[in-house]
């Protein structure tokens, strides 16, 4: 019984997150350097990775999305790149490795609303990312938005960030 309760609600679940999806995604609008500010997960896996991403820059190729990563592991800045394509509708983009990235909500400017899915030891795992264009801060609507979103996810994160960011912005701009 408790098995169908939980597939009920996860199927409810993603109804209500299919609503907040973009239809109208404009993928050269989401180009360039974004900052990490919050993570919602009903699983504590991902607050307890050792590697936190503090910045990612976007390109877009065509029906193609580079996505490159700083992370900060244990006060350690490192990178990585990853390409992605466009996987049916223009908000979904699908990469190597079961992954998935679904634009929810964006005003392209500010903030970005992202769910993350990916296969792991054999289970689907799902994570509700926010960020903003800023290295200061956090857009005040994007991130009502992310909280109304997350209010009954469970774990709630404001990332903590160091100078990695700062690294990512330079990186994806060849400043370095």
């Amino acid at each position: 019984m408790e098995a169908r309760l939980l597939s009920t609600v996860l199927s409810l679940l993603a109804v209500l997150l299919a609503g907040w999806a973009l239809e109208d995604l404009d993928p050269r609008k989401i180009e360039g350097f974004w900052r990490e500010v919050g993570v919602a997960s009903d699983k504590d896996l991902a607050l307890r990775t050792p590697r936190r991403a503090e910045g990612v820059f976007l390109t877009v190729n065509g029906s193609s999305l580079t996505v490159k990563v700083v992370f900060n592991n244990s006060k350690s800045c490192e990178t990585e790149t990853t390409v992605g394509w466009r996987s049916g509708a223009a908000e979904n983009f699908a990469f190597p490795g079961h992954r998935e990235i679904h634009v929810l909500d964006t005003d392209y400017q500010h903030y970005a609303i992202l769910r993350m899915s990916l296969l792991w030891r054999g289970k689907d795992f799902h994570v509700l990312k926010y960020f903003t264009r800023s290295l200061e801060g956090e857009d005040e609507q994007g991130f009502r938005k992310f909280r109304e979103l997350t209010a009954d996810t469970g774990l709630y994160l404001v990332a903590q960030h160091g100078g990695c960011g700062r690294l990512e912005r330079r990186l994806g701009r060849g400043l370095i």
